[in-house]
């Protein structure tokens, strides 16, 4: 019987032992995708607690805890940290085959080196621990990328930020890079034309440019996307329930624009024909630039809409969605692959229902100018844990090259949230091991060892070129 998280965890073969320690463990890490505040990592900034580096702002986290019973005081209220972090101890212990359990104990090891686990009885002592750890200056933000060795990590901002943080921490030329990521989402969300309004006044502010047609309006948005790169930004990201895809003439986006700008309601059609329009400009842009353009698809945000009032978005009440993909992603893409403004791509599917859609489609627009062009990106989300990831490794396999594949990401706003590269390097070792030891592949550790380090690190450097 195998020991839980051992050296070997995840490792079931000798030859994937092999592979992971003497080719992926050590790598770097490059974390193209996180929601991570900047403002901490330019402050440098120490947590007083392990519940305020890790429980807020989790809501996988939180999620688990209201299924095991625990009152939302306890959760996202006004509860002591450490009332909190018993919560959550007392919730663990239910987390078994959840990754949950798996990444609890694994952040635990690699940042305190604790190996207890967490439980009712070992809370006090845990929460104690992981304080007197996180009062010493090489646990503060900074410290515990180091840990990590973290090479690179590219926050999700929106066009409107003044991006201080960044050029605060650019400054300072520490060991690893932090670079924005240009997530315009906001910009283009004509579901509500209150909220749009409101933020187009906040981009006349921000762009010091009057605002009062669509080609102000995309000038307005321009000039930030050209400042995003003049800081050091080379990658954007959207998140859609799927891509928008209408056919619309520039005279229908401009009478729409002028309804949005006066504060008039749109029909459904307008709707998808203005969000259709904005994705091309942005993707244009990216083109020009030389920008990865980054798609996560298939959400369903905000379902409880009494939780919604009370706490707000983003606090754990979304799902997977069933939304058609195929047809609207392939007719975006080929506008753009058609006028050949089409730039280096990364799509994220939610839904496990898609996965071969989404690794098959990424194989029409790899043209062979650049290496894996079109990625099938790491599982995102909900698929972020052992089986989804699996099934994304496989699909990929199957029907691309895995060997192209950039590799992992956080997707997190937590800074203990890293040990998920090991996770994924660790499964991505098992499954060349295993396939080594039945015969499948060739016993060549060299060789496999190289494609190890490339999915793990290699790939992602010459990708996105940091």
């Amino acid at each position: 019987m195998k020991t839980f998280l051992d050296d070997n965890f995840l490792l079931n073969t000798n030859t994937a032992i092999e592979l992971y320690h003497n080719y992926s463990k050590q790598l770097p890490i490059i974390d193209y995708h996180n929601h991570l505040i900047p403002e901490q990592i330019a402050n440098d900034v120490k947590f007083e607690n392990i519940s305020q580096v890790w429980l807020n702002g989790d809501h996988y986290k939180w999620r688990a805890m209201r299924a095991n019973g625990v009152n939302e005081r306890f959760i996202t209220g006004d509860a002591p940290d450490e009332e909190k972090f018993v919560k959550w101890a007392e919730t663990v212990p239910y987390t078994l085959r959840n990754p949950l359990y798996h990444w609890t104990h694994l952040e635990l090891q690699r940042y305190f080196g604790i190996t207890d686990i967490l439980s009712p009885k070992t809370a006090s002592k845990i929460y104690a621990d992981t304080a007197s750890k996180l009062s010493q200056d090489n646990y503060s933000v900074r410290g515990l990328l180091k840990m990590m060795h973290v090479e690179v990590v590219c926050t999700t901002d929106d066009p409107i930020d003044t991006l201080a943080f960044h050029q605060q921490f650019a400054k300072e030329h520490e060991s690893f890079k932090m670079l924005p990521a240009f997530r315009p989402d906001k910009a283009m969300n004509s579901d509500d034309i209150i909220a749009l309004n409101q933020y187009i006044d906040k981009l006349e502010e921000v762009s010091d440019i009057q605002i009062n047609s669509l080609a102000t309006y995309l000038e307005a948005l321009k000039s930030r996307h050209d400042f995003f790169a003049a800081n050091g930004c080379k990658v954007s990201d959207h998140g859609l329930e799927q891509i928008y895809s209408e056919d619309y003439t520039e005279t229908e986006i401009v009478a729409i624009f002028d309804k949005i700008r006066t504060k008039k309601e749109i029909s459904v059609a307008e709707n998808l024909k203005f969000k259709s329009a904005m994705l091309i400009y942005f993707a244009e842009w990216d083109h020009e630039k030389g920008w990865v353009q980054q798609y996560h698809l298939g959400a369903l945000r905000n379902n409880n809409a009494r939780m919604h009032r009370l706490i707000g978005p983003d606090t754990g009440w979304d799902s997977i969605g069933d939304f058609s993909q195929a047809r609207a992603l392939s007719k975006f893409l080929n506008k753009l692959d058609n006028q050949d403004k089409l730039t280096k791509t990364i799509l994220y599917n939610l839904n496990p229902a898609d996965n071969e859609l989404i690794a098959t489609m990424i194989g029409n627009f790899n043209d062979g100018s650049i290496k894996g062009k079109i990625q099938f990106g790491s599982a995102w989300w909900f698929l972020d844990q052992k089986d989804g990831m699996t099934k994304q490794l496989n699909t990929l396999s199957n029907m691309g090259l895995l060997s192209r594949l950039v590799g992992m990401l956080t997707d997190s706003r937590s800074f203990l949230s890293f040990p998920r590269h090991e996770y994924f390097r660790r499964l991505v070792c098992d499954i060349f091991g295993e396939d080594i030891e039945r015969g499948e592949i060739p016993n060549d550790i060299q060789w496999v060892g190289k494609i190890i380090q490339d999915i793990s690190y290699n790939n992602a450097k010459e990708y996105f070129q940091f």
